[in-house]
């Protein structure tokens, strides 16, 4: 990977939607190069997808929690009964496995605290061997994702 692939993936980070014109402008190449290195990205999972950026409030996804998971236990069976649950809970935005304590950071949005309280009774204290759950509500996102 050479300076102009970082700097088209530079560029398609800022804007996912800009046509191989555009792109080939910006990073100083002209269109049928440009775009050959971008499908040799996209082809090496360099790019691994485009996708939009919805704002959460519009989605009933405004309220987000931060979540520190401790399991009782890390045999096979906890781990992947837990993961698979977390995973296909449409509330959950983001679920990292860590070293350390906790066991998992999980990224919870909802509309409202009620719906929080909602998911967090239902659906995680639900799943069996889960040993301690500590919430963070954010105050301000200094920097972040979109």
């Amino acid at each position: 990977m050479d300076a102009i692939d970082r700097a088209i993936i530079a560029e398609l980070e800022r804007d996912g939607r800009l046509t191989n014109v555009e792109l080939a402008q910006r990073v100083g190449l002209t269109t049928g190069p440009c775009l050959r290195r971008v499908q040799r990205l996209e082809a090496d999972g360099v790019i691994r997808g485009y996708r939009a950026v919805i704002d959460p409030s519009a989605v009933s996804r405004a309220f987000e929690v931060l979540v520190d998971l401790t399991l009782e236990a890390q045999d096979a069976e906890t781990v992947e009964r837990f993961e698979q649950t977390l995973a296909g809970a449409e509330e959950v935005l983001e679920l990292r496995r860590l070293f350390g304590s906790p066991d998992y950071f999980v990224r919870v949005g909802v509309a409202d605290l009620l719906a929080y309280e909602a998911f967090l009774t239902g659906r995680v204290m639900t799943i069996p061997r889960v040993k301690n759950v500590t919430s963070h509500f954010t105050m301000k996102i200094v920097k972040g994702a979109h």
